[in-house]
């Protein structure tokens, strides 16, 4: 995976590079494991857990574009 977009779904950017979840666990969600949490957007799941979705996706394409 190059590069993930505010409306992918966190299960799919996980299950393409596992390293993700550090970022998502920092932001608050530790139920990744959860079908629920698996099936939200990244844009969905930062408005849940008050977090800046701009933010977050360029933090996750930086460490993406670093491998």
């Amino acid at each position: 995976m190059k590069e993930i977009t505010k409306d992918m779904l966190i299960g799919d950017i996980l299950d393409a590079d596992s390293g993700t979840a550090m970022f998502f666990f920092e932001m608050g969600m530790h139920c990744l494991g959860c079908p629920a949490s698996r099936g939200e957007s990244v844009e969905d799941a930062c408005a849940v857990h008050g977090v800046d979705v701009d933010a977050l996706v360029n933090t996750i394409n930086e460490y993406l574009a670093s491998k």
